[in-house]
């Protein structure tokens, strides 16, 4: 299937409702038509009565091709053997989602360093009307070779939005006020940087109020670099935003009137003023330019201060028995980290071991330490509300009790976080115990409902765009490791230990928190060792049921969320856990 819609038009992903015959509907989440069309192919269930598409006001519907099982599971078989034998494997444990989600990333997604023939079959030219904007595109070419620089400018004159064109090769760089002049917005480019013929119309009919207007750009080598929505942690960071970009008066007036420095690093100071100054910015998720050279911009991590006296800190552990991880989660949090002020609830769940009861009295000796009872039956979104209300301090952090402290900083990294006005839940970066990543954020929408990016990654993988290097927004993180004010906590009613006494209780509290106006953070400065979920075993048979429920209410409730997640970009694969493009 293959449907288009306006470049403009807000990016959510299509969906399809498939109705079985006994009733059962499944929602299938299909590629975003980022730059202007997507394909998707998966399997329909044979017993399907009804097929209904939800797709922006604008999509169009293109093409539908039926195709057999048999052909997409041979295509799967020749592109990558080992998902043929995993989706058989899955098959025969009577696992259909599963099996339909391994044969489909054997056939629809494609590596990153493949953009250019992925995008040459989905890129569709930008043919709304051309905005009225009056732009001024700096080209920054100290040191370039008239060639080079050229090819720039030749690009910057095909433009079906005009620009005025300044090209500056002198040492020093006067204040952005200087370099906008009279025009209404600004663009810095390099010299060798290539414009697509609408990167300006595209960016000018985004921008609208908007203080900033940004686009994705592919790299000298062809790879992409696909951008999230606006990130503004990420963008101190990292400088993501690049260089395909108009930046406003309004903005332009509120940066320091001072000289930018030289022509070598204009760019990158210009770069962390917009950042930091930056209100309201709008993302035109399609590369618009290729750009003569990855962007200089060094990754930097920012610090965030921690009051002094530090806050009171009240670490809650849902636990049952197993004296061999609560006994060690309780040392790497007592022992091994050095925040000062620190409260530990433990929330036991009926144990019975003598030897775990022998060890929360022993526990108890410690004033620091409280063990709250909960002897109904296990709910973990109960349990850990439980822990709050007992709670004394200004931040409350959920551990899972199969968490190792790995490093003695990691809660006051999480702390300095969680501690900021704007910010509501706080992530850690976790790893499995053999030492690939299990936890680098939650994607809201991956498989279909939510899921852990690059797991089983080297755990020192940096992540598209570097992100994975410093701290910065993602949509939701994981309750094995969360931090958040305590006020914050409360002001959303805690996890909803009804809809989701299991599953998803994390995500949906990060997503409520988020639509109160308070973002997630995960850190990288906050490492700790997961060993997910040995305690309570895999989900099968009932268990499966009950999250197969679950699901379901999360799907229903923030199924907008899913269909665009604003920091994973919609190119990007939901199938698969690798940052493809699909």
């Amino acid at each position: 299937m293959s449907f288009s819609a306006d470049p403009l038009a807000p990016p959510r992903r299509p969906v399809l409702r498939i109705t079985r015959a006994g009733g059962e509907e499944q929602v299938i989440v299909c590629p975003g038509p980022a730059l202007g069309c997507a394909q998707w192919i998966g399997l329909i269930p044979e017993d399907a009565t009804q097929i209904l598409l939800a797709a922006a006001p604008s999509a169009r519907l293109d093409r539908v091709e039926r195709r057999s099982e048999a052909s997409v599971f041979l295509a799967c078989a020749w592109r990558k053997p080992g998902n043929a034998l995993a989706a058989l494997w899955a098959r025969a444990k009577g696992q259909s989602r599963r099996y339909r989600d391994i044969v489909r990333g054997g056939v629809a997604v494609t590596r990153r360093q493949h953009f250019a023939a992925w995008a040459a079959t989905r890129r569709v030219p930008f043919e709304g009307p051309v905005p009225s904007l009056t732009i001024r595109c700096i080209v920054l070419a100290h040191g370039a070779a008239s060639e080079t620089l050229e090819r720039t400018l030749a690009t910057v004159r095909a433009q079906t939005l005009a620009a005025e064109t300044v090209a500056l090769t002198d040492l020093s760089v006067g204040s952005p006020s200087d370099l906008l002049s009279d025009a209404a917005a600004l663009c810095v480019l390099h010299a060798g940087d290539a414009l697509e013929p609408d990167a300006f119309a595209l960016l000018a009919a985004s921008l609208g109020g908007a203080d900033l207007a940004y686009a994705d750009e592919v790299d000298a080598d062809g790879a992409p670099r696909l951008k999230p929505d606006w990130s503004p942690d990420l963008a101190r960071a990292t400088g993501y935003v690049g260089r395909v970009a108009l930046v406003s008066r309004a903005l332009i007036e509120r940066l320091p009137n001072e000289p930018l420095g030289s022509v070598t690093e204009a760019a990158d100071t210009l770069g962390r003023l917009v950042a930091e100054a930056c209100r309201r910015a709008v993302h035109c998720p399609r590369p618009l330019a290729t750009v003569a050279a990855t962007p200089s911009y060094s990754a930097r991590e920012v610090a965030w201060p921690l009051p002094d006296p530090a806050p009171l800190v009240s670490v809650i552990i849902p636990s049952r028995d197993r004296l061999d991880l609560i006994s060690t989660v309780s040392r790497g949090l007592l022992e091994a980290t050095d925040y000062p002020a620190i409260e530990l609830i433990v929330v036991d769940n009926g144990s019975t071991d003598p030897a775990v009861l022998a060890y929360y009295e022993k526990l108890k000796r410690d004033s620091r330490v409280q063990i709250v009872s909960f002897p109904q039956a296990f709910n973990f979104s109960a349990m850990v509300n439980a822990g709050v209300a007992a709670a004394s301090g200004q931040v409350v952090v959920l551990l899972n009790n199969d968490i190792g402290v790995r490093g003695p900083g990691w809660l006051g990294a999480m702390v300095r976080q969680a501690i900021r006005p704007e910010v509501g839940a706080v992530g850690a970066k976790l790893l499995f115990g053999d030492g690939t990543l299990q936890h680098a954020g939650v994607v809201v929408g991956l498989a279909g409902r939510a899921g852990h990016i690059l797991r089983r990654r080297p755990a020192d993988t940096p992540g598209h765009l570097g992100r994975l290097h410093v701290a910065h927004e993602v949509s939701a993180v994981t309750a094995a490791c969360l931090a958040v004010s305590r006020d914050k906590y409360l002001a959303v009613g805690g996890f909803d230990a009804e809809a989701f006494p299991i599953d998803f209780n994390d995500v949906d509290f990060c997503l409520r928190l988020g639509a109160k106006g308070w973002k997630t953070i995960w850190t990288p400065e906050a490492e700790l060792f997961h060993f997910e979920s040995v305690s309570r075993g895999p989900s099968v048979g009932a268990k499966r049921e009950r999250f197969e429920r679950e699901a379901a209410l999360f799907t229903a409730r923030w199924l907008d969320v899913i269909r665009h997640d604003p920091f994973y970009h919609p190119a990007l694969s939901l199938t698969t856990f690798g940052e493809d493009l699909e």
